[in-house]
């Protein structure tokens, strides 16, 4: 048996490495066999960075609203739970709204859904399903 990379965008790693199935016990998960598993995670890391790096990039700006907006609802989510909630609620309104918004000016421009799915990290099915939420809401 052999092992390669995968990712849920569909990618393959190409490099195959060999499984030895005496090593493994049982139907114990990979990881808590004594298997070299390197390899593959490696290959995987190498895809996942390529992917970030084709990905557009977020404003700094941006970036540390967002990064500022995590660490404030992940205090409020202890202390003041239903706050975090309203905030959550109040967001997935802009997200819908915005994001629509953000959708239909791709759709005008006629941006392909490949450039879409690489400036989003992801592949072109979930950068489908992506887009179709938003025009759909």
């Amino acid at each position: 048996m052999l092992l390669r990379g995968s990712c849920s965008c569909g990618w393959r790693g190409a490099a195959e490495y060999p499984l030895d199935w005496t090593t493994l016990a049982g139907d114990h998960p990979l990881y808590e066999a004594d298997v070299d598993l390197s390899g593959p995670i490696g290959d995987y890391e190498a895809h996942v960075s390529v992917v970030r790096d084709a990905a557009v990039p977020l404003p700094a700006e941006l970036t540390g609203l967002l990064t500022e907006l995590v660490r404030q609802l992940d205090v409020l989510a202890v202390e003041e739970p239903l706050v975090v909630l309203k905030a959550l609620a109040d967001l997935r309104y802009v997200i819908g709204q915005t994001g629509q918004d953000a959708a239909y000016e791709l759709a005008a421009l006629d941006v392909p859904l490949e450039d879409v799915a690489t400036a989003l990290g992801t592949s072109e099915t979930a950068a489908r399903t992506y887009l179709n939420d938003y025009l759909h809401t």
